[in-house]
């Protein structure tokens, strides 16, 4: 009987271990979706400065 408690216990703590990091992971992958979605609005912003400057130097 002992046994089958200590192996419930085992399995328990492996399983909140395993969804802790589960957890961890998304939100890291939530933040990296994050920086990677600012980047590419910089580079978006960027792009359109540079055409703007490009075709208002065109009309002078």
């Amino acid at each position: 009987m002992k046994r089958n408690t200590l192996n419930r216990s085992l399995a328990l703590t492996a399983l909140l271990m395993l969804a802790a990091g589960v957890l961890s992971a998304c939100n890291t992958v939530k933040g990296v979706g994050k920086d990677l979605q600012a980047a590419g609005s910089g580079v978006s912003h960027g792009a359109e400065e540079t055409s703007d400057a490009i075709f208002d130097e065109d009309k002078k």
